[in-house]
């Protein structure tokens, strides 16, 4: 299982709570773009429309520019791959607790790309602060040590 890319924003934005697992539907230029890191995954959220999942501004541009078609959209909507249990385990999660679908990262499993999605709650403006002050502590302490 290789990473391929990340949203470190959604760490940072958002507490994650559970963390589940969704196949995602991808052109095949836009396989090798993601196979090569060229996904980006920063300002991308999930939604559930209709009993199906989408990935909302996930920008993935063409491997190669000149060949794909003209009217392609690097951060287009995209279907995800749930079951319908686990969208209904997703929604009841998200309506009675107030939270959102994040996409967390990009990964290859079996050589099949797959998105990584997490339920998060929003953190506080305090709570990025205590972040903040626990990853400089810890900077801090690796310094000294070495």
């Amino acid at each position: 299982m290789s990473v391929l890319a990340e949203n470190k924003k959604a760490y940072f934005n958002y507490e994650i709570l559970a963390t589940y697992e969704a196949g995602i539907e991808l052109q095949g230029f836009e396989v090798k773009a993601v196979k090569a890191g060229q996904a980006n995954l920063t300002g991308a959220f999930a939604l559930i429309r209709g009993g199906e999942a989408w990935l909302t501004n996930a920008d993935i541009p063409a491997y190669q520019p000149k060949n794909a078609p003209a009217s392609y959209e690097p951060t287009r909507t995209r279907r995800l791959l749930l079951t319908k249990k686990e969208i209904k385990e997703i929604v009841g999660k998200m309506q009675a607790k107030k939270l959102n679908l994040v996409p967390l990262k990009l990964f290859t499993k079996n050589n099949l790309v797959k998105v990584a999605l997490g339920l998060a709650r929003s953190k506080k403006k305090f709570d990025k602060r205590e972040t903040i002050k626990k990853r400089e502590v810890q900077r801090t302490i690796r310094r000294e040590a070495v």
